[in-house]
């Protein structure tokens, strides 16, 4: 059966961190699903997700938080002509159907 992070995390959500960064921030709830997500949820796989190479992302683990924050810079600086998303929001979408299991 596939499974999709957003089923097994208890919120994920993406954001401004700045006019130049997005920050993507996956919530667990416990220690049971933060384990689950660290194993299966690899730079690589974040990496192809976000067409980035995985040396652009900056990744914060936070097991006494169950969470994760991944950073990246923005691909057009926000409020700028080709900025279709100022707020950063569609990442967590994308994010969350990743399929990790």
């Amino acid at each position: 059966m596939t499974q999709l992070l957003g089923d097994i995390t208890t919120k994920i959500r993406s954001k401004n961190a700045g006019p130049y960064w997005i920050t993507i921030d996956i919530f667990c709830g416990d220690t049971k699903r933060y384990n689950v997500v660290i194993d299966v949820l690899q730079n690589e796989l974040i990496a192809d997700c976000l067409q980035l190479p995985v040396t652009e992302l900056r990744r914060y683990d936070m097991p006494e938080l169950f969470a994760i924050k991944i950073s990246f810079a923005r691909p057009i600086v926000q409020g700028s002509a080709g900025d279709r998303d100022m707020h950063g929001a569609q990442y967590a979408v994308l994010i969350a159907q990743l399929e990790v299991a």
